[in-house]
């Protein structure tokens, strides 16, 4: 189990790095989904970990479990190790940068918004 104080800096972390709202999550969880002629269901676009995400930003900190924190310490390590949060450069306009854009909004983080 997780004390308090790690709690605390774990929840800090993860929202810094999460920096999409809920509805703009789940928004792109569906569009990156959807196709020309289909769109699924809310509760089944997007990845496993981009649902699990969206459910941590609608839940209190009281109401976390283990399995979320788990799902958070990971979405903090992977935005951190592709992105430096607090210094993140103005990206460069690349196919790379658009690839790594979508896999970083997938876990909640829009590394275009500052």
């Amino acid at each position: 189990m997780t004390d308090a104080l790690e709690l605390d800096a774990l929840w800090e972390d993860f929202h810094r790095v999460v920096n999409m709202t809920s509805q703009e999550l789940a928004a792109w969880l569906r569009m990156r989904d959807a196709d020309e002629e289909t769109e699924p269901l809310p509760e089944q676009a997007g990845t496993k970990t981009g649902q699990h995400v969206l459910a941590i930003l609608q839940k209190r900190r009281t109401d976390l479990t283990e399995d979320d924190l788990r799902v958070m310490r990971k979405v903090v390590d992977t935005v951190t190790s592709q992105v430096d949060v607090e210094n993140e450069p103005e990206p460069e306009v690349t196919e790379a940068d658009t690839r790594r854009r979508r896999r970083l909004m997938t876990v909640g983080h829009d590394p275009l918004r500052g």
